[in-house]
Formats: C-alpha cells, structure tokens, sequence
C-alpha cells in the first residue's frame, strides 16, 4: 500500500451525514479524497448510485488508482428506487469485488450494529454486503456503528425532538439497551483502521462509553439541553405495534413493523475492542451535548414539534367552526346573528355558507399551503371577525364563555407562526 501519509480515498456516501464528516478529517491529515455523490458539484466527485449501480464494470473505473475505499452509504427505510437489497448489498458487493480485482489497498466497510445476527431486511441486506467483502482477496475492515449521534443528524435531531417534549411517550422495550456513539469517535476509527499498520480483517463494534435504556437515553438528552423534568407515558408494545403497520403507509416515516423490531431489540455492544483500538474510551452520551450547544439545540428541538402542532391546532379550529356551522347549529340561529349585522334573506344565506368555504380553506391552507401570507390573512380574518361581533355584538364581549376574548390567544399563535416561519428546527447548511 501506499504511504499512509498520503493516501488517494475514495469515499462512497460523501454526501451524507457520515460521509461528510470523514471526508473534512481525512483532508485534514492531507490525504487525496475523492467524493462518490449521487449528483457530483465539483472537481474532486464522482458520479454512482447504489440504487442502480449493481455491476462490477460500472465500478471499475471509479475504484482504479485508489489506496483505500470506504462505504458510508446506508439507508433506514426504503424509498422510490433506493431498496434495502440494491442499496445495502447488491451494489456494495458490485464495489467490493470491483476493489479486488483493481487491486485496492484497503476496504472499509461502515455496515451496522446487529447485521451480523439482525433478522430484518435492514440486517440481512447489510450482511450481504459484510459476506462478500470478508470473502474478497482484499485488506479488509467491517464497522458496526451504534446509533450515531451527531448535532446535525436526522437521528439525533429526531431524539431530542422527542427528549424535548412536555410529555414523552416512552415505546415498552423491555430490557432493550442502547449504546449511541458520537461521530468523532466514529469517525476516528474509519481513520485508524486506514492505516496500512493496523491490521486488516477485523469486524470492530462501534459504541459508545454508556449502556442504558431508552428512556434513560432521551433523559441524558433532555438534561444536556437544560430541559426540567418532563412526565412520562409508557406506550404498550401492542399499541406500537399497530402504529408501525399504520405509519408504514406514511411516505418517509421511519416507524414501521421492521424499525420497531430493531428498536425493541435494542443497539449495543463492547466497547473494549473499540477502546484498545483507539487508545481511549469512547464519548459517554452525557458529554454529546457541550453546555454551549445545550441553547441552539434546546430551541430546534423544541420548534420541531412547535410549528406543527400549532399548524394542526389551527387546521382543527377553522375546520370545527365550519362543520359546526354546518351541520350542528341550527340555521335559523345563524341567520338570526348575521340579521344583526344587517344581512338578511339572500345575502345572509350566501354570506353563511361563504364563511363556512372560508372556513374549511383556511383549514386546508394550514396543513397544505402554509406560509406567512396565509397567517397574516387569518389574523385579518379573526381580527376582523371580532370587531364586526364586538360592535354588532357585544353583548359577547362579557359572554362568560368568552367567545370573542378567545381569539386573543388565536391571534398570538398566528403571530407565533408568522414570526418563526423559518423555525430552529432548520439545520445550518454544510
């Protein structure tokens, strides 16, 4: 192998979260990189697709020249084109056999904590693709990350949304444990195992320092982003079950029967290896979140889940005012408030019904079509609703039900969405 000061790396997967981050280290210690993206944008990428590219000479070329070549492409669930078996195995087997025959130095392969035993999709895709490598005439090396956390990764943001909530419901798992590793030590294996000095052929666990529950895990999480002590709902196994055959039908949603499967079978391993390896223990979960990150991340986690529910809160008022207009007071009581208001016959029928459209478009706008033109519309609406009533009206104005009082608190949560539009939850672009 070449000098491994210098090394020419191919990392497959460069664009994504892992990826990404190697390919800024590896620059760092002056190795040669070289991008495989799905959509090259400069000099130094290469064009491949693991969801088609499932040959050996679609990967010769690419793999020509190169000291080491590393996979960090990985999915969670199946979407369009991308499909565990192509993905996870067929095309990195392709990749790996290619290697072989170009005579590449060294191979790492990041595959997956549990693939060597998982019985999902998920595992046995991965395990595919392990099989084939450690078969290969080929200096080789098997990763199997944990959970993976990292500030901007869709997993960890998705935990501390949840770890961010009022309320937590908590799946029952059992005795499930869970070992999450941060992405620097991640990271710092794959540039360790490089090195033509270790020695190849090793399947390493990639773990973190802490073992613990789940519930314990969104707990460390909370307490990292200076949260207070939430309440916790335990959400039955069979429940969960349920929900993952509905979400399944949810495009992108990560809860299905196969990730709630691997959930209640937890994500852990032995850290000792990976501590020989590396020379040091693994980061503990308590250290992930750095007192000055607690901040930034707290309010992400919480816009998250913020901006949705007060979309769905106000998708639901304006769609309950127009099927109780509607359908459960009586017409005549309808007709006999806008008679107040001047509107009779004709124009007081049009004038319902045309507010029962709005209403119900309005409902619409909120889940489909939001935007900051459609809140400042609806506070035009509820403002202007309340001024016809509170002067046509206003014996509702000390209503002790408080129908006109109530839509301050509506007009402060159209002023919420109108102001956090581009909510935290956005992350910084890379």
């Amino acid at each position: 192998m070449a000098d491994h000061r210098r090394l020419r790396v191919l990392v497959c997967g460069a664009s994504g979260l892992i990826g990404a981050v190697l390919c800024k280290r590896l620059e760092a210690q002056g190795h040669e990189v070289i991008r495989g993206v799905r959509t090259p944008t400069s000099a130094r990428d290469v064009a491949m697709d693991f969801g088609t590219d499932t040959t050996i000479e679609q990967w010769l070329p690419r793999v020509q020249g190169m000291h080491v070549v590393i996979n960090a492409v990985g999915i969670i669930v199946e979407t369009g084109t991308n499909r565990f078996e192509a993905v996870h195995h067929l095309a990195p087997a392709a990749l790996f056999r290619a290697c072989a025959k170009a005579g590449v130095g060294r191979v790492i392969q990041i595959s997956a904590l549990g693939a060597d035993r998982g019985d999902t999709p998920y595992f046995r895709s991965k395990r595919g693709a392990d099989d084939v490598l450690r078969a290969l005439p080929v200096q080789w090396q098997v990763l199997y990350p944990s959970l993976v956390y990292a500030q901007d990764g869709d997993s960890a943001a998705m935990f501390r949304t949840l770890a961010s909530l009022p309320v937590i419901p908590v799946p029952e798992l059992g005795d499930a444990r869970f070992q999450p590793v941060h992405i620097d030590d991640l990271v710092d294996t794959v540039v360790t195992v490089i090195v033509p000095a270790i020695p190849p052929g090793q399947c390493i666990e990639v773990v973190g320092a802490s073992r613990m529950s789940y519930r314990a895990m969104l707990d460390t999480y909370r307490q990292g982003m200076q949260l207070p002590a939430p309440m916790w709902a335990t959400i039955p196994a069979p429940c969960m079950t349920v929900a993952a055959y509905v979400a399944r039908c949810v495009p992108g949603s990560k809860l299905t029967p196969d990730t709630w499967r691997m959930l209640r079978r937890g994500c852990h391993g032995d850290a000792a290896p990976l501590t020989r390896l590396l020379g040091h223990r693994p980061r503990a979960i308590g250290t992930f979140i750095a007192p000055g990150e607690a901040d930034c991340l707290r309010h992400r986690a919480v816009g998250a889940w913020r901006m949705p529910m007060l979309r769905i809160v106000m998708a639901l008022v304006w769609l309950a005012t127009a099927l109780v207009t509607l359908f459960a007071y009586p017409l005549a009581d309808s007709l006999a408030l806008l008679g107040a208001v001047g509107l009779h016959g004709t124009p007081a029928i049009v004038t319902l019904y045309a507010a029962v459209f709005v209403d119900a478009a309005m409902a619409v706008g909120c889940l489909r079509y939001p935007s900051r033109r459609l809140w400042a519309l609806q506070a035009a609406l509820v403002a202007g609703y309340s001024l016809i009533i509170a002067v046509a009206l206003p014996q509702f104005l000390w209503h002790p039900f408080g129908p006109v009082l109530k839509n301050l608190p509506i007009l402060a949560i159209l002023f919420i969405l109108y102001a956090e539009q581009e909510s935290w939850n956005t992350s910084p672009s890379r």
